[in-house]
């Protein structure tokens, strides 16, 4: 069941991740309390000074930062996103965040002056040389700005073994194609090269020096099956909305899929190294 409403050129609209904030926690693997130790040690993070996260999601980034920093804001072109990142951190007790329904091309929005500015699987969505100098302006004296590489809503395509198994991703990305057509969905539009790359040269335009490149090891994970439907829909090129009254049939689908795979409903996956650019004003 095709379905489609799409413009060929994509521009950012409202819909990019309509449906999707109550999937992303679930469908995303969380990073690493490694990573928290990585950012503390080579930023010399002390619980002083605050942290700018932009496009921050439900707060994937945000809240494992948060008790690094006096204030941690999080801010996100998506008001679902918003109110799902406020549950979470109600949730964890976490209660030095701020959350803010604000483009990333609005800044600096009066937010003043920051230690930390990230970027976590948001800044190719925007648009990246007005962004990358209002932010430029926005790192404090000795602060930086981090971006980090990372994939987490699938693991990495190799032939290790593993204890369940892997979650078959040739074929959902298929049923999806058989949904929303051969071309990648974004919102109202369609992505037929992706998104863009190239951000180091863009950094650099905007006055950083760097970056400066640490990692963190990729690891296996244990998911189930409404963990892979989660990932499915926390994508802006599968999200709940682009499926319109065909959702319901097209998770059916996806369940018996997934249950062909592993009739356990349980699977494995081996995460992706995570990068991090630290880029100084």
């Amino acid at each position: 069941m095709l379905v489609s409403v799409a413009i060929d050129i994509w521009q950012w609209d409202p819909s990019l991740y309509s449906g999707s904030a109550a999937y992303y926690a679930r469908g995303r693997a969380a990073y690493p309390a490694t990573l928290a130790d990585l950012f503390a040690t080579e930023l010399r993070l002390d619980g002083s000074g605050r942290l700018l996260d932009v496009g921050c999601g439900p707060g994937s980034l945000t809240l494992p930062l948060a008790g690094l920093f006096e204030q941690a804001i999080g801010l996100d072109a998506d008001a679902e996103m918003i109110v799902e990142a406020g549950r979470l951190a109600a949730q964890a007790g976490i209660l030095n965040t701020r959350w803010l329904h604000t483009r990333a091309e609005d800044l600096p929005a009066g937010l003043g002056a920051f230690r930390l500015v990230t970027f976590a699987q948001s800044f190719h969505w925007m648009d990246r040389p007005k962004v990358a100098s209002a932010v430029r302006a926005m790192v404090d004296a000795g602060g930086a700005c981090v971006h980090v590489h990372a994939t987490t809503h699938q693991g990495a395509e190799d032939i290790t073994a593993l204890p369940h198994p892997r979650p078959p991703y040739s074929a959902i990305a298929e049923l999806v194609r058989t949904y929303l057509g051969p071309v990648r969905r974004a919102g109202r539009s369609r992505l037929p090269h992706g998104t863009v790359g190239g951000e180091t040269e863009v950094y650099r335009a905007a006055g950083f020096t760097g970056p400066r490149r640490v990692e963190v090891p990729g690891r296996v994970v244990t998911r189930v099956a409404d963990d892979i439907v989660a990932a499915v829909f926390s994508l802006s090129s599968s999200t709940p909305h682009l499926f319109s009254d065909h959702r319901a049939e097209f998770e059916a689908e996806l369940r018996q899929l997934l249950c062909s795979a592993s009739p356990s409903g349980v699977f494995s996956e081996q995460m992706r190294e995570i990068t991090i650019d630290i880029w100084q004003p």
